[in-house]
């Protein structure tokens, strides 16, 4: 088995077990052995080994167990027979590298941080490394992401971040970056990064019904996050944010199709993660120290507490949106800013802030898929229809791709239907592109 697997829909039991325990096993091994492609590598040997194994004896009751136990031998035994060996005793320590070779029980740390996957996040968010090199790895290692899906996270070529990830991973040899626990007074220092790293997680598992782990994952590590650091609002934050948007996925897709947050069935959101995820939004206020995290939840909040699209608060949205990007002025907060401002404003106010962006993401079909929307509530057709081609060429999933091809066929029966409408079956005053 190889890599290219995680970057598959779940297709078979072994893969999905392959999607799900993979971070769990590698973390571990990386707190045992302390190198990532020693870890890496023998993670891989074991998912081989079980490829085979599982589909004649089927999957045992705790595969991450098993996975685990196997990799971890597998690299004992490569180590006892490598130089590689020797330089793991160098590098550990005489006693503790024996410990490890001779197959003793492996060593464990004290410190706050006792969950392998939220340590190994720490570990990978080291101030000597880059932060973009930070969640790169992180997403690499923890999620058994491919290099093309974090290259997609990004909004970079999948060769800028290949090159990304080695640079990354020679860093930490070089540097000798230890595989530790941060101490107390390390721990705020690498929570922003901590933090985009589990959001790019749970945003990756929305891509797909084989990458639900994905999103659980997140969430309870941001679980554990909240509880390692109580009085760090934005880790509330994000955790609410999440809780809210994971409300509301059972009503984003009907039969694989997307579904536009003004058609989703509400009766259909999850009431009980909303009411939390409330909650804690009611909580972070009280802390008085807005953030990115804690914005956007807020957002979501207010989506999540309307009874229907039209009884939405936009201008309070649009007023958070505002706030959002004093502290993130970025394209794609702008984007998103864009949308609400459409519910107050129009789609022409909408797509002057869209145009203003659009050579800062113009790989982004999410800005071509909204340019769409406006063009078509503005009436140029021919505009809109070119927007929509253009964001289906560079959507990523192939539902994001049907969904755009359905919005062009809606563009043709709107025209059809404003044809038969016009006096004499004409277009009357509108032209090619449906503008007055």
């Amino acid at each position: 088995m190889t890599r290219a697997v995680v970057a598959r829909a779940d297709a078979t039991p072994v893969e999905r077990v392959f999607r799900e325990a993979y971070g769990q096993a590698v973390a571990t091994l990386i707190r045992i052995f302390g190198d990532i492609t020693l870890a890496e590598d023998a993670v891989q040997d074991a998912f081989v080994v079980a490829s085979d194994r599982w589909r004649r004896d089927g999957i045992p009751p705790n595969p991450t167990g098993w996975i685990v136990t196997t990799a971890r031998n597998r690299a004992i035994d490569g180590l006892r027979r490598s130089a590689r060996g020797r330089e793991l005793h160098e590098q550990l320590g005489g006693v503790e590298a024996a410990s490890l070779v001779s197959g003793e029980e492996d060593p464990r740390e004290d410190g706050p941080v006792t969950d392998d996957r939220l340590r190994l996040i720490f570990t990978c968010c080291h101030p000597a490394l880059r932060p973009e090199h930070r969640v790169a790895l992180t997403l690499r290692l923890l999620g058994g992401l491919s290099v093309d899906e974090v290259a997609r996270s990004f909004l970079v070529s999948e060769s800028a971040m290949a090159k990304r990830l080695v640079r990354a991973k020679y860093k930490i040899k070089a540097a000798r970056i230890p595989y530790r626990v941060p101490g107390d007074a390390d721990l705020p220092d690498r929570l922003a990064s901590v933090l985009s790293v589990l959001y790019l997680i749970y945003n990756t598992g929305l891509d797909g019904p084989g990458r639900a782990s994905l999103r659980t994952e997140a969430i309870r590590l941001a679980r554990a996050l909240v509880e390692l650091m109580p009085d760090e609002p934005e880790a509330a934050g994000l955790l609410a944010l999440m809780l809210l948007s994971e409300s509301r996925v059972p009503a984003r897709t009907v039969q694989d199709d997307l579904v536009l947050l003004r058609d989703q069935d509400r009766t259909t959101w999850d009431r009980s993660m909303i009411d939390e995820g409330h909650a804690i939004v009611r909580a972070c206020i009280r802390h008085d120290r807005p953030g990115p995290y804690q914005l956007q939840a807020g957002i979501q909040a207010v989506h999540c507490a309307a009874n229907s699209f039209e009884m939405t608060d936009w201008p309070q949205i649009v007023a958070l949106y505002d706030h959002l990007l004093s502290l993130m002025p970025t394209p794609v907060v702008a984007l998103n800013r864009a949308i609400a401002v459409a519910e107050v404003e129009g789609p022409s106010a909408a797509l002057t802030v869209l145009d203003a962006i659009a050579a800062e993401v113009d790989d982004y079909h999410l800005l071509h898929a909204a340019r769409g929307t406006m063009l078509r509530r503005l009436e140029q057709r021919k505009e809109a229809r070119a927007a929509f081609e253009r964001a289906g060429q560079l959507a990523a999933t192939e539902a994001h791709r049907r969904f755009l091809a359905q919005q062009i066929d809606v563009l043709e029966q709107e025209y059809e239907a404003h044809l038969q409408s016009a006096p004499g079956g004409s277009s009357g005053s509108t032209n090619e592109t449906g503008t007055r």
